[in-house]
């Protein structure tokens, strides 16, 4: 799926809107969860599907080495805009990377497996490139969630992944390694904001099948982490799904 100019927009109104920058603010609360013991200084990560690069901003601010890789000659354009100097950004297809194999520490996948042909292929080629670890993050199907978007322009044309169906999908990709995932956002939209008498419970870090967003890591190496970094204080404990 190839998004354009009209794409952009949309996707920057709506993590302008209040439901959408509050969704922002809690992913990322969980990605920097999932990745707190992950080493930061000097190590590298790809982005692959990077879009305009609020995550790609997010990995840099956490102290990763970042490079963005995405199909769209649009969603590249404003991925530099936004990090400039700081992120080396790359026109490339998910299912053929064009990168050497273990060249990144680390290889971050963020809602990007709903939209491509072969999903299958593209968590291959991330863990391919990846010496160290992945990251998955992906919109459950098992969810309030799903209800609200099933008419939504780009997210009712996604094939949504429960967290059972993604298990299955990594463990034919990558085989029986350490996975770990957690979710936010549990509630249906319109509890995406704070004042809501559910606020709460939505910024809650939860058990995988329990919340709108998920995400997990893959551990590639039995390398320990050698800068852990402590989890924040809102979080609860993750299981391997």
């Amino acid at each position: 799926m190839l998004w354009d100019r009209h794409d952009l927009d949309r996707y920057e109104r709506w993590l302008s809107s209040g439901p959408g920058s509050y969704a922002l603010i809690q992913e990322c609360h969980l990605l920097e969860w999932l990745t707190a013991a992950w080493p930061r200084r000097g190590r590298t990560l790809l982005e692959i599907g990077c879009g305009p690069g609020f995550f790609l901003d997010f990995f840099h601010r956490a102290g990763f080495d970042v490079t963005g890789l995405d199909k769209s000659p649009i969603m590249i354009e404003a991925s530099r805009h936004r990090l400039g100097e700081q992120a080396e950004c790359n026109l490339g297809d998910a299912h053929h990377l064009p990168y050497d194999t273990d060249q990144f520490d680390y290889v971050a996948l963020l809602t990007l497996l709903e939209f491509v042909d072969d999903p299958l292929r593209v968590l291959q080629e991330a863990a391919r490139v990846a010496r160290r670890g992945v990251l998955v993050g992906y919109v459950n199907r098992f969810s309030l969630y799903r209800l609200a978007a099933k008419n939504h322009p780009l997210l009712g044309k996604a094939h949504w992944f429960t967290p059972w169906s993604m298990r299955s999908l990594t463990r034919s990709a990558v085989g029986y390694v350490p996975v770990h995932g957690a979710s936010v956002l549990p509630g249906p939209p319109w509890t995406w904001r704070d004042g809501c008498p559910l606020w709460r419970l939505g910024r809650l870090v939860l058990h995988v099948p329990l919340g709108a967003y998920c995400a997990f890591t893959v551990d590639l190496t039995t390398e320990p982490p050698l800068t852990p970094l402590p989890a924040r204080a809102f979080a609860q404990p993750t299981k391997s799904f």
